[in-house]
């Protein structure tokens, strides 16, 4: 153990390449400025003699960015921060036995096997609201308040995690899509080995974990924004209306420097995520407004050499889904697909349209070559949650439960990696709001939420035991327009047998209604009571609740 007297020295630098000067301040030097000297890289550096322990500091730099006097003194902090005391508008270095360390966290489960990329269910959650306690629904959310809750996670059947931008933002609460400090854990959720520890404890469980990658712009504030906007941002929006900050320019190339200045940062950026938090994969928010496939193709090579044999998906929020973005030329390995989203909220709101219906069921008839294209919800963090569009229109109460279920039953047996927004899978009604908006899990108490709540469950466990659901193959067998009656097959070329799923997508009870189209004779199992179905020249006889979905195997 190294004595606390003794000293190391700690080079501490800053990439500002068109500045014309710079120095550091810090806890190490009584707040005095010291002077940093520039190489011909671009690059000022200083070598302090630190002692272990922790170290609070900021820069001082003359200006580049247009928005400033020229070559004005300004303070920011180091862009690489891999912690931040936002108060004290510092960065915080942590040194041991002379070398930066981020924490000291030891990783447990890295040997645990994980899901394919195929074989994926993801929850997408923020972590701010996503776990209050049961007995406190008000308590603020942190890394472990969500540990706690991956047991009940696990039961439920999820084995993915996607988690709202936790990098450091401006404020106490927000949803994390206004970066300032791209290294940083955000503070309010926890320090940096409870993530980890949160991460560990996901993998120990066999569940993967997708980061929210900001990657189109910053914060107003971030560090690289005040000191020479221009060399890492465009100088104006590409599209005002959908400017949400600083837009990182990828096309900027310094040929005297031979470097990407925006590709080089975020590279940096996606690697120390991957290297020193184990995550599993990377959602590109606002992939559309980035408009670069070259640098979605070079940031995605980068990510998957960085997580070399482990498991990685890279997926985009592209909206307007397009297929090119993840076809045999596009960048990313998925993205998000929003007309699903659209066409079985339509469907439960009592206004289908099949064939806008059969196009978010069957991925490829929007272009999209398979499963992994494609990540299917009916629900999101961007959307409002169906029970509260549902009781706008006076939908409530048993009806309304009904109704999602239709929904969670296409969701897990259309093609696709199926998405679950926090709390949609029992039932939270609660309007959707960028503030403190807390999932109240004493909803689970209600008869009509717990129930919500295992019939998902159910669906997710069949969804993993059965191929079939998680295959590219799809078959539309019957359809019924006026009757709002639609019937698909699903089937695996890996397995035998294979799921039906008979939807009535109308207000109407349906005795004894004919399907037809079945591949085969014979008897089929109902998936969930396990009552058997004789099949006779590929037609059966069904009893259709309505609003509700009946899943018919074939083992």
């Amino acid at each position: 153990m190294a004595r606390k007297d003794k000293v190391f020295p700690v080079e501490i630098e800053l990439f500002a390449p068109n500045n014309l000067e710079a120095s550091v301040s810090g806890s190490f030097s009584d707040w005095e400025d010291i002077p940093m000297e520039k190489g011909e890289d671009g690059h000022f550096r200083t070598r302090l003699e630190l002692p272990d322990g922790r170290h609070t500091y900021r820069f001082q730099v003359r200006s580049k960015s247009w928005f400033h006097e020229p070559d004005q003194w300004v303070t920011v902090i180091d862009p690489y921060a891999t912690d931040v005391d936002a108060e004290a508008e510092c960065a915080v270095l942590h040194t041991r036995d002379g070398f930066r360390i981020v924490d000291t966290f030891e990783w447990r489960h890295d040997a645990e096997q994980l899901p394919a990329d195929r074989d994926l269910v993801i929850y997408e959650m923020h972590v701010g609201d996503f776990s209050g306690g049961e007995a406190d629904p008000f308590q603020r959310g942190t890394f472990d308040d969500v540990t706690e809750k991956l047991d009940y996670l696990a039961d439920l059947g999820v084995n993915a995690i996607e988690m709202m931008p936790v990098k450091e933002f401006p404020g106490t609460h927000g949803w994390g899509y206004n970066p300032r400090y791209f290294m940083a854990a955000e503070s309010t959720y926890g320090a940096t080995d409870r993530l980890k520890h949160l991460i560990d404890q996901c993998h120990a469980r066999g569940m993967r974990v997708i980061m929210d990658g900001v990657y189109n712009h910053s914060d107003t504030g971030a560090p690289l924004a005040l000191i020479d906007h221009d060399y890492w941002y465009h100088h104006d929006p590409k599209d005002p209306a959908m400017s949400w900050g600083p837009e990182f320019n990828y096309d900027h190339y310094d040929e005297r420097l031979n470097v990407w200045p925006a590709r080089q940062y975020i590279g940096d950026v996606g690697r120390y995520w991957i290297r020193e938090f184990h995550i599993d994969g990377i959602r590109y928010d606002a992939a559309r407004q980035i408009d670069n496939f070259d640098f979605l193709g070079w940031i995605v090579s980068e990510t998957r050499k960085t997580a070399a044999a482990k498991p990685f998906y890279n997926v985009a929020e592209y909206i307007p889904s397009d297929p090119a973005v993840c076809g045999p030329d596009g960048p990313m390995d998925g993205c998000w697909h929003e007309p699903f989203l659209h066409a079985v909220t339509a469907a439960m709101l009592g206004e289908a349209d099949f064939e806008s219906l059969k196009n978010a069921l069957d991925a490829r008839r929007n272009g999209f070559a398979g499963a992994v294209s494609v990540v299917n919800y009916f629900g999101n963090h961007d959307h409002e949650r169906v029970l509260v569009r549902l009781g706008e229109r006076g939908i409530l109460g048993p009806e309304a439960f009904r109704r999602v279920r239709l929904g969670a039953a296409m969701l897990m047996t259309a093609i696709g990696i199926p998405m679950l927004w926090m709390g949609d899978e029992f039932g939270v009604s609660s309007p959707k709001t960028v503030d403190p908006n807390k999932i109240d899990w004493r909803l689970l108490a209600s008869e009509d939420n717990r129930g919500l709540r295992e019939y998902v469950r159910d669906l997710i466990h069949l969804r993993k035991a059965h191929p079939a659901l998680r295959s590219d193959e799809l078959a539309f067998i019957h359809e019924d327009v006026e009757r709002g009656v639609l019937a698909y097959l699903r089937w695996s070329a890996d397995a035998p047998g294979g799921v039906v799923v008979v939807l009535n997508l109308s207000g109407n009870h349906l005795p004894g209604y004919r399907v037809t189209g079945f591949p085969s004779d014979g008897n089929w199992r109902e998936w969930r009571n396990a009552f058997e179905v004789e099949v006779r020249e590929r037609s059966a006889e069904l009893d259709l609740p309505p609003y509700e979905a009946c899943l018919l195997v074939m083992e």
